[in-house]
C-alpha cells in the first residue's frame, strides 16, 4: 500500500462522486474489464508506441478481434490482458529471466496490483497518466529515452534500449535519499528526491573479480575500521606473507586472531579510514583506500570486488550530517580508535551497471562495457518476449 500511495497519490485527489464510482467498481470480482471504443483506441496507441520505450520486442496480446455472439466481451477481455502486459513491461521490463540473472537488486514492484491500477485508469478515462506513472523516476531514464528517440545509429540505439531496460529493473520508488554506484562509470552518486546531489569517483572490481549488482541498506559508518580479510585473499597472498615473512606482515598490520586474518586500523589499512555499514550476502562494501593514486586512472577496475571511494571521508561526513559533526569525525579519525556511528536514517544503496548515462552537460554518453555484459544481454533480448500480466 505504501508503494501504491507513493506512486499514485496524485490520482487520489478526486471528487467524492468519482471516488464513490471507483470504490463501487473496485469490489467487482471480474477477470476482465469492459472497455469503450475510445479506450481501446487509446490502448492501441500506447501499444504501438511501446517501441519508443525500447520495448519493441515485447509481445502484447492482440485485442483487435471483434466481439461475437458466443463471446460478447471478447475484445474487452483481450484488451484487459494486453493492458496488464504493457503495464508490467513498463514496470519491470520485458527481458527473459536469463538476462537479469546477475541483477540482484531487490524490488517490490512485482507486487503492485496492475489490475487495480487499470481499473482506476478506465474509470477516469486516463490510461496515459497511469502508464506515465510506471516509468522509472530517476532523470537518467528520461535522458536515455529522449536520446533513444533521436538516435539513428542502430548500435547506439541498442545500447540505449538495454540501459533503459536496466532502469526498469530498479525499484520504481528508490527512496527519498539513496546512493547509486555505477560500476561502468566508476562513480558513486548521492540522490535526494531523484535529484543528484553529490558525486564521488570510485574503483570497482577487476574483470576476473567483477563487482556484483545488488542493493543494500546503509545504516552507519565505521571509522578506523579493521579489515576482515576474505579467505580468497588470504589464500592468494596474505596467508603466505604472514607465514613466510611475519615481521613484514606485522609492520603492515596483519594479525591472526582465533583463526581469522585481520588488518589493524592505520594509514596502510586496505579499507583506509572508513567503511560503510551495509550488510549484504556478497561482503561488498563502499570504503576508503590508501591507494589514492589509482583514482587518476580513467578505467578503474582494480579491486577484488569492493568499491573504493575517492573522497571517502567526505562521503562519510555527508552521510553523517545530523548524526555527527565534522569535528567529531575528525577527532575520531585522529584517535585511530575503531568507532561505529549510525546515520540519522538508513538509506538504500544500489550497486548497478549502466553503460549509457547522462553527463553533467545534459548529453548522453556511452561508457566502456568493462565487464562485457552488454553483448550477453543484447543476445538474450533479441527475441520477442511476452510480459506476464
Amino acid at each position: 500500500m505504501r508503494i501504491f500511495l507513493a506512486i499514485f497519490g496524485g490520482f487520489l485527489l478526486s471528487t467524492a462522486a468519482s471516488a464513490q464510482t471507483e470504490d463501487q467498481a473496485l469490489v467487482k470480482p471480474v477477470d476482465y474489464l469492459i472497455w469503450t471504443e475510445p479506450q481501446i483506441a487509446q490502448l492501441q496507441q500506447l501499444v504501438d508506441a511501446r517501441a519508443g520505450e525500447g520495448l519493441g520486442n515485447c509481445s502484447i496480446t492482440n485485442f483487435s478481434q471483434p466481439d461475437s455472439a458466443t463471446d460478447p466481451h471478447r475484445r474487452s477481455r483481450l484488451a484487459t490482458a494486453a493492458a496488464n502486459e504493457l503495464m508490467r513491461a513498463y514496470l519491470e521490463g520485458c527481458s527473459p529471466a536469463s538476462a537479469r540473472a546477475k541483477w540482484h537488486i531487490s524490488s517490490d514492484d512485482r507486487y503492485i496490483d496492475t489490475q487495480q491500477l487499470l481499473l482506476k485508469a478506465l474509470v477516469r478515462n486516463d490510461l496515459v497518466s497511469y502508464f506515465d506513472a510506471l516509468r522509472p523516476r530517476n532523470p537518467q531514464y528520461r535522458a536515455l529515452r529522449e536520446a533513444y528517440a533521436a538516435e539513428t545509429d542502430d548500435e547506439k540505439r541498442a545500447t540505449l534500449a538495454l540501459n533503459m531496460e536496466r532502469w526498469r529493473w530498479m525499484p520504481l520508488v528508490m527512496g527519498d535519499k539513496y546512493l547509486l554506484v555505477n560500476a561502468a562509470s566508476f562513480e558513486v552518486t548521492l540522490w535526494e528526491k531523484d535529484k543528484k546531489i553529490r558525486t564521488w569517483p570510485n574503483i570497482v572490481g577487476k574483470t576476473k573479480s567483477p563487482t556484483p549488482i545488488f542493493s543494500a541498506t546503509v545504516s552507519g559508518v565505521i571509522l578506523n575500521p579493521w579489515w576482515e580479510i576474505p579467505t580468497s585473499i588470504v589464500a592468494e597472498s596474505i596467508g603466505s606473507l604472514v607465514r613466510n615473512h611475519p615481521a613484514t606482515a606485522r609492520r603492515k598490520g596483519y594479525v591472526v586472531q582465533n583463526g581469522r586474518y585481520r588488518q589493524r586500523p592505520g594509514p596502510g589499512n586496505a579499507l583506509g579510514q572508513m567503511k560503510l555499514v551495509m550488510p549484504n550476502p556478497y561482503s561488498i562494501y563502499l570504503h576508503d583506500t590508501p591507494n589514492k593514486n589509482l583514482f587518476a586512472e580513467p578505467v578503474r577496475t582494480f579491486s577484488h570486488g569492493c568499491i573504493r571511494v575517492g573522497g571517502a571521508i567526505d562521503l562519510a561526513k555527508t552521510l553523517l550530517e545530523g548524526a555527527a559533526t565534522v569535528e567529531k569525525v575528525d577527532s575520531i579519525l585522529a584517535s585511530r580508535e575503531t568507532t561505529k556511528l549510525a546515520l540519522v536514517r538508513p538509506i538504500p544503496v544500489y550497486v548497478a551497471y549502466f553503460t549509457a548515462e547522462q553527463a553533467e552537460d545534459g548529453s548522453v554518453g556511452y561508457l566502456p562495457d568493462v565487464y562485457k555484459r552488454d553483448p550477453q544481454q543484447l543476445a538474450r533480448n533479441n527475441l520477442s518476449t511476452r510480459c506476464a500480466a
